[in-house]
């Protein structure tokens, strides 16, 4: 397909966004570009939240060559002082001719005023040149500015058989080499990861991001709807830069509530009852702390109730080529399930993906919020 001059400088500017990946929430990913005669005079990237927004960093780097020059940059530009001043007025001040972003910001202090902000200062907008790559890019950002709710994705490895462990609970491991080290860049990506207490007892998980090169830890999120975790579990003592949260029932015993909270951990009373929390209800808890994303990593329980309230968007199957085989084995999700064919899940948008002698399957509920967001 040959692109439009405005789609390969757009692209560009998509190429420039993903390098604030996992460092920006709750602000978006934007890339910006200055074009001055057909050439790029200045980029930039919104690399970090609190930082210079992305358009700011492309004109400081074009300098005098912005003026009459194109800005292009894959959102809408703010119009509001927020951690940093409106961009729109940067805009103005360095004599833009034009503006193209690709989508507008479904924030709702922005929300098409900065487009019209900018068109009243006699700059010509325009919005749309791949729409589609710029919603993709930002879909967690996207679903929590329309929902108020992190954007949910549940991660899993299983066998070919859909088994996450064998009978007697070993799952490690299920996945390869590569299929693991696609998780840890997963985590430096989303703002927390969610397991259940059944997870945390069996394989007593570090929940941390540990690259070659380094990377980010999410917040751990522990749902123990009755407040019983361990308390020589590795959450607790390991050091890492992001906290542990705990989520427990209504209903939960008010001295384990205690016991955890004097541990030093963060209790999150997330509603449901017992034993079992309410995932939509710790998710709303969750937005509330400007959590934009989050993994869903085990176990069955966890999965099945994510399956049953409804709140996954994406799933990311790691398809390892074991059979595992046995009734007692845990699979991916339990519960009573459909009754109809018709009744069940169906992704879309699927990608597939090879990873050593893994599969990797990626794909939208078609029933989910995020298909609201594209």
């Amino acid at each position: 397909m040959i692109m439009s001059r405005d789609e390969e400088f757009m692209l560009q500017a998509l190429a420039l966004a993903v390098r604030g990946r996992g460092r920006t929430s709750p602000n978006p990913m934007v890339g910006a570009v200055v074009i001055q005669n057909g050439r790029i005079v200045g980029e930039g990237y919104h690399a970090r939240v609190g930082g210079p927004h992305a358009e700011v960093v492309a004109l400081d780097a074009a300098a005098g060559a912005a003026r009459g020059g194109d800005l292009y940059v894959t959102l809408e530009p703010c119009c509001h002082q927020g951690r940093t001043p409106a961009c729109t007025e940067r805009i103005i001040d360095a004599g833009i001719r034009r503006v193209v972003a690709s989508i507008v910001d479904p924030n709702p202090l922005v929300a098409g005023r900065g487009a019209e902000r900018l068109r009243r200062a006699g700059i010509m907008v325009e919005l749309g040149p791949l729409s589609e790559e710029a919603v993709g890019l930002n879909e967690a950002y996207i679903k929590f500015m329309k929902a108020r709710t992190p954007f949910v994705i549940l991660k899993a490895a299983i066998s070919l058989d859909g088994k996450i462990a064998t009978s007697a609970g070993d799952s490690r491991w299920i996945s390869g080499e590569q299929s693991r080290r696609r998780v840890h860049e997963l985590r430096n990506q989303v703002d927390a990861v969610v397991v259940g207490i059944g997870t945390v007892r069996r394989d007593d998980p570090l929940l941390t991001t540990r690259l070659p090169e380094g990377g980010r830890d999410p917040v751990r999120v522990i749902v123990d709807g009755r407040g019983s975790l361990p308390i020589d579990a590795k959450v607790f003592y390991l050091t890492s830069s992001a906290p542990t949260w705990v989520a427990v029932t209504s209903d939960a015993p008010a001295e384990r509530v205690e016991a955890l909270r004097r541990l030093g951990l963060d209790v999150i009373e997330a509603g449901g009852s017992h034993g079992r929390v309410s995932l939509a209800q710790l998710l709303k808890h969750l937005g509330e702390r400007d959590i934009t994303s989050v993994m869903l990593e085990g176990g069955e329980g966890i999965f099945t109730s994510a399956l049953e309230e409804g709140v996954v968007d994406k799933f990311v199957l790691f398809v390892a080529p074991l059979l595992v085989g046995g009734r007692k084995a845990p699979g991916l999700f339990g519960g009573e399930g459909v009754e109809r064919v018709t009744d069940a899940i169906r992704l879309e948008r699927m990608r597939i993906e090879q990873l050593e002698s893994d599969v990797l399957i990626e794909g939208y509920a078609s029933s989910s919020g995020s298909t609201n967001v594209h």
